[in-house]
């Protein structure tokens, strides 16, 4: 079987390892570039639970474009403002050198209209290239991530929300908000300490941030525009929540006429029928269910003419590192499922 050169800049976070991991044994995908922004060290020395294992003694290079461009396919795992400016590095050096190579994004720097972003994060610095980054929700836009060479992976309350809702967009009153309340786990906020993620401050804790004005409530409005061609008023409340990973959604909205249960299971079967990694549930989803795999799990329940629409995914994987992989797969001609997590190691 062919063997595809992928490189990793960002290593270092929780991101860049569950990347490794799954990389690490994909039969396809060869890890031979991983970089950060000091290098000078090990695969294994910084992530340490993979001393002695296959390539743990890979060298972490200082993130460098040039050296970057040997390889097929790149993973950015960066924070946004690095990420578009290392993109449009890598993409000027490679049309210089006619040397092709193929981008996932896992910042947020092309999931967003240009406006959009400007907006909620700062001045774009890469529109060329923001214009042709496809938004990379595999059961959406599966066509267009195969003709990709630049993908922006979405974000992970995104990823949860958009899958349950967007089946639910054409039967949703135009007039009423949809109200998601979401809840992570605290590696959703990366390594970097805050007061919030103190073990003193989370454990055995539960709180709201960002209320009505989190980063990723324009995402999901936007994607349900550009995806589910519908305009609602999103009102997005996201949670942090004492527990290591997965992501837990709830969707409240108002529905035009009254579905049973049994048409709203026919919705969701005629759309995710087919698809690998999501998962119709009959009842409540669980995160411990699909933690460490790429599934999402939706449920969906009504009253009247309101639904609750309830996600489950594991949100450094499906939110993150695999759903990145299941992109790669498809922009490089591979079975979307090659090499991805599909044994969740909860115990219920």
């Amino acid at each position: 079987m062919r063997q595809i050169k992928v490189g990793i800049i960002g290593i270092s976070g929780y991101t860049g390892l569950e990347l490794a991991k799954i990389l690490l044994h994909h039969p396809v995908f060869k890890l031979s570039y991983i970089a950060n922004t000091q290098g000078d060290s090990t695969l294994e020395q910084v992530h340490t639970m993979l001393d002695s294992l296959p390539l743990g003694n890979l060298p972490i290079h200082k993130a460098n474009a040039q050296e970057a461009l040997d390889c097929d396919v790149l993973f950015l795992a960066l924070p946004h403002k690095s990420a578009m400016a290392m993109t449009q590095e890598i993409f000027t050096l490679s049309k210089a050198k006619n040397k092709p190579i193929k981008i996932i994004d896992l910042s947020a720097d092309y999931r967003l209209s240009v406006e959009n972003y400007e907006a909620n994060y700062c001045t774009h610095t890469d529109k060329e290239n923001l214009t042709n980054a496809i938004y990379g929700l595999v059961e959406y836009n599966r066509q267009s991530i195969q003709n990709a060479t630049l993908v922006a992976n979405p974000g992970c309350y995104p990823t949860a929300t958009l899958l349950g809702l967007l089946p639910f967009v054409d039967y949703l009153q135009d007039s009423n908000p949809v109200f998601i309340d979401a809840k992570s786990g605290v590696s959703g906020a990366g390594k970097t300490l805050s007061e919030n993620t103190h073990f003193s401050h989370i454990n055995e804790n539960l709180f709201a941030y960002s209320p009505l004005a989190h980063r990723h409530q324009i995402e999901i409005a936007e994607k349900c525009v550009t995806l589910g061609k519908k305009e609602l008023d999103i009102h997005f409340v996201p949670h942090l929540s004492p527990i290591t990973r997965g992501m837990l959604v709830s969707i409240f909205a108002t529905l035009k006429t009254p579905l049973s249960t049994k048409e709203t299971r026919g919705i969701l079967d005629s759309i995710y029928g087919s698809e690998s990694f999501v998962r119709v549930r009959e009842t409540p989803v669980k995160m411990s269910s699909v933690i460490g795999s790429n599934f999402c799990d939706i449920f969906v329940a009504c009253k009247n003419n309101g639904i609750f629409i309830n996600t489950a995914i594991d949100n450094l994987l499906r939110g993150a590192s695999s759903q990145a992989v299941v992109n790669a797969n498809l922009m490089c001609g591979l079975d979307e499922s090659l090499g991805i997590p599909q044994i969740p190691y909860g115990l219920f």
